[in-house]
């Protein structure tokens, strides 16, 4: 197992002709287990793209300080904190002087002053942007405040001259990050009694337990295929996030995702529906129950043992049978139905009547319906529209981040938990 396995890295990339080489540096730091959140400055935009880094990260990329979707949840200031190390990799002339000096204006600059942890630039520049005395005043400065440094590196610049200025290799950067962790606590100390609250009250989910299902399943054809949907695993995620910071203990049952693993969460990670249906039943007893995984319906009867081939006479045929129904079944459990329990419709037509006559089928507490058909950009996107679907009522939510509608949705969990204890 790598040093770097579950570990969270910040990773600002600020604007320099050596930001490429940052897209080689996610995917390094990742291959060796951790997961990387990405900062860009405006400056850096103009070399790589937002897009690409959100591909090699899998994480949304932030390069808004004013947010209105961030911002209400002081989204800065918990970038900087829920990291185990930050890294500024290219650290240009311009970042550095901002950090020796104190300047925040803008998303990363602000983070940089707002944050508790231990730093680590990799600086890139021309060599004369490097010797100045202002960039060595400043580097003096920050060594001097625990800002570890890795590089740069004597090579030829994008210029033409030759000299020190050279951002060091995504390897190399990853060999410094390793160091750095490795030394120990990289959070940075408050002066004594600073920062201290006297109480420290509870999170409106403190002592719940709760179990969220995410993602797809997989049901294997053969050795090489599979059946599956477009899942992302983006918003079971979130709502496991919302429910940690709330202060539940909550369990993570994932099917394969190409996202990190939900903060402040435990998460086992399963493939197929029946493997995800033995993992709840093995975390119950639970107070909450979510069913968020987009569990496919079918599964192939026999799989077969080697990869299917093409014979000349047409396609084979595919024996489908249903998986285990793990909403009903949790819902529906004899003895350790959770106090709560809330399924997902995802549908394409008639979308609230679909979710009524779910929420009747499987007898769980209510039905989170959403619209995923061509065009809505739901499975796989940021965003979501939502309708919840009780007994007797629907609220439509208005199209959110998916982070913002597992905010609303802890909090309707709290409310509905509180309605169940009168």
């Amino acid at each position: 197992m790598s040093s770097l396995t579950g570990k969270r890295v910040l990773l600002i990339i600020a604007g320099g002709i050596a930001a490429y080489k940052a897209l080689d540096l996610i995917r390094r730091l990742r291959e060796r287990g951790a997961s990387v959140h990405v900062v860009m400055t405006e400056s850096a935009e103009q070399f790589v793209t937002p897009l690409s880094v959100a591909s090699l990260s899998g994480e949304k990329v932030h390069t808004a300080l004013f947010s209105l979707t961030v911002e209400p949840e002081m989204g800065h200031i918990e970038l900087s904190r829920d990291a185990d190390l930050i890294v500024i990799a290219p650290a240009t002339a311009n970042i550095l002087s901002k950090m020796a000096n104190g300047i925040a204006d803008d998303l990363a600059s602000t983070l940089l002053l707002a944050t508790d942890k231990k730093v680590l630039a990799a600086p890139a520049m021309n060599l004369r942007m490097w010797l100045h005395p202002a960039t060595q005043r400043n580097l003096a400065w920050l060594r001097a405040n625990n800002v570890a440094f890795c590089g740069p590196d004597d090579g030829e610049m994008a210029c033409g001259e030759f000299g020190p200025g050279r951002m060091s290799e995504p390897l190399a950067i990853v060999a410094a990050v390793e160091a750095v962790l490795a030394i120990g606590s990289t959070t940075i100390p408050l002066p004594a009694g600073v920062g201290i609250r006297p109480e420290k009250p509870p999170g409106l989910l403190a002592g719940r337990r709760v179990i969220v299902t995410s993602g797809p399943t997989h049901e294997p054809i053969d050795p090489v295929r599979y059946l599956a949907n477009r899942s992302s695993g983006k918003q079971g995620k979130a709502i496991a996030e919302a429910a940690a910071r709330a202060g539940a203990e909550v369990i993570v049952i994932s099917g394969p995702v190409a996202i990190s693993d939900a903060a402040g969460a435990s998460t086992i990670h399963v493939e197929t529906a029946r493997e995800m249906l033995e993992a709840v039943s093995r975390t119950l007893p639970a107070d909450i129950f979510i069913s968020a995984a987009a569990v496919a319906d079918w599964r192939a009867e026999a799989p077969a043992g080697d990869k299917m081939k093409k014979s000349g006479n047409g396609p084979p045929s595919l024996s489908l049978v249903e998986n285990p129904d793990i909403l009903a079944t949790i819902s529906q459990h004899a003895t350790l139905r959770p106090r709560l329990v809330i399924g997902f419709a995802a549908e394409t037509t008639n979308l609230v009547e679909h979710a009524r006559q779910k929420l009747a089928r499987k007898k769980c507490d209510l039905i989170v319906a959403n619209d995923v058909g061509t065009g809505t950009g739901v499975m796989g996107g940021d965003q979501n529209t939502v309708h919840i679907v009780q007994a007797d009522t629907v609220d439509s939510w208005p199209k959110l981040d998916k982070d913002e509608v597992a905010a609303r949705l802890v909090d309707l969990c709290v409310t509905k938990l509180e309605e169940k204890t009168r």
